[in-house]
């Protein structure tokens, strides 16, 4: 199914939407009520993201991210791409992050453009940031090391060398076919009471995910733009045919000039496991 819901241009907090001038609600209470309250969340947020508030398959929610031009590439061939998004994208990637309970970047991510992987944009927590780094790869300088109060946690393979760097938690798991497999990450994260997950990037680490059968949903943020060339947002294992193509039904959204595909993945989910209730 596929529905088109207009927000126009929301800033961080606004309680009117510009574009066509229609009632919307304050975002700062939104965080806090979609952790706690059974209620629908007030317009626009519920369209947007009461779908991730639980998960279909088991008590575990992974929602993949990526922002991308028309013709889905993420960067130039030189690797340039802040931003490809406005900002009204930015936003929405910053609530995602102030929802959920972890963020997970590969490491090849974290060393090319430094994240900070925190909420800037709009208010909310910043959620545990999670470094995928098989091979202890991660400098300790890494602004995603940084010491703010906010838990950070590597996962590597076991007997992979070093140890947390900048006191972060360090958390050896089993490779399987040379890789961190996804579902054994999204398994070490619910043991540690981390139960939403947003997968962030880069472009393998979410692509391994999708090919997976890891991701929930996936949002999609295309940008009024075309690149004509460079890196894509998703490489998967080819197919012969268009009939053995990932189903995923959409939900469309505009968030100023860029377009989200709020994309359900629910039906290829395999179940990974229980979360812990706390952290």
């Amino acid at each position: 199914m596929m529905t088109d819901g207009r927000l126009g241009k929301l800033g961080p907090n606004d309680s009117r939407d510009p574009e066509n001038g229609a009632q919307t609600s304050s975002w700062a209470a939104v965080p806090e009520a979609f952790r706690t309250g059974g209620d629908p969340l007030p317009p626009p947020w519920e369209e947007l993201f009461g779908p991730l508030r639980r998960g279909l398959v088991d008590e575990l929610i992974v929602v993949g991210q990526c922002g991308q031009s028309i013709d889905a590439r993420i960067a130039t061939p030189s690797g340039h791409s802040h931003y490809i998004n406005g900002e009204a994208g930015l936003a929405h990637l910053h609530r995602l992050r102030a929802l959920v309970d972890a963020v997970v970047v590969g490491v090849g991510t974290a060393i090319k453009d430094d994240p900070l992987l925190t909420v800037r944009r709009v208010e909310g927590p910043s959620p545990v940031r999670v470094i995928l780094d098989p091979n202890g790869r991660l400098p300790p300088t890494a602004r995603v090391l940084a010491a703010d109060g906010v838990r950070r946690l590597i996962i590597t393979a076991q007997g992979a060398p070093g140890s947390g760097p900048g006191g972060a938690e360090r958390i050896p798991i089993d490779l399987q076919d040379g890789q961190l497999a996804p579902a054994s990450i999204i398994a070490a994260l619910a043991t540690r009471g981390l139960r939403r997950i947003l997968v962030e990037g880069g472009a393998d680490t979410l692509s391994r995910f999708v090919a997976a059968g890891c991701l929930d949903r996936l949002h999609v943020m295309v940008a009024p733009i075309i690149l004509g060339a460079g890196r894509s947002s998703l490489t998967l294992p080819p197919i012969e045919r268009v009939d053995e193509a990932v189903q995923a039904p959409m939900r469309v959204h505009v968030l100023g000039g860029d377009v989200l595909l709020d994309c359900d993945l629910s039906a290829q989910r395999i179940p990974v496991g229980r979360a812990k209730m706390s952290t």
